[in-house]
């Protein structure tokens, strides 16, 4: 059974509840040992996730920047995602990135929606898809 850790930063709570309530019920249809660890912002996504690196197969980052004033979220969105891409590499497990970026709340809950009309909005679920994708993906011999 595969195992996917899911690294969930909660500094905007509503937000990172709704992605994570959708990328568990995405997950649960298929048979992943799935386990939660809680961070408080998405910088400490990727070590984190480095530290569980020999535990899991798969991982999932989810949570939220919202741009304000200063050129703050830029050097986190940065380094966040350089962070999670230079894990993948290089130990060639597959991550979701299920971090939204965005101007402002409404924004954000528009990306993490609930609304059954919109789950395809959810960053949640795409984050969850995406690793599903990876991990079911085989070579096919011709």
């Amino acid at each position: 059974m595969k195992k996917i850790l899911i690294i969930n930063s909660n500094y905007y709570k509503q937000i990172s509840e709704n992605l994570l309530k959708m990328a568990l019920k995405e997950l649960k249809k298929h048979k992943f040992s799935i386990s939660v660890i809680n961070v408080s912002g998405v910088f400490e996504i990727p070590v984190t996730i480095s530290r569980y690196a020999k535990k899991y197969d798969a991982f999932l980052a989810l949570g939220c920047v919202i741009k304000g004033e200063t050129p703050h979220f830029e050097f986190i969105c940065k380094s966040t995602f350089e962070g999670i891409v230079n894990f993948s590499l290089n130990h060639s497990k597959p991550v979701g990135n299920g971090i939204i970026t965005c101007l402002n709340k409404k924004q954000a809950l528009k990306r993490s929606s609930l609304n059954v009309k919109s789950l395809k909005n959810n960053k949640g679920i795409e984050s969850a898809k995406a690793v599903i994708s990876i991990l079911s993906n085989v070579p096919k011999k011709l």
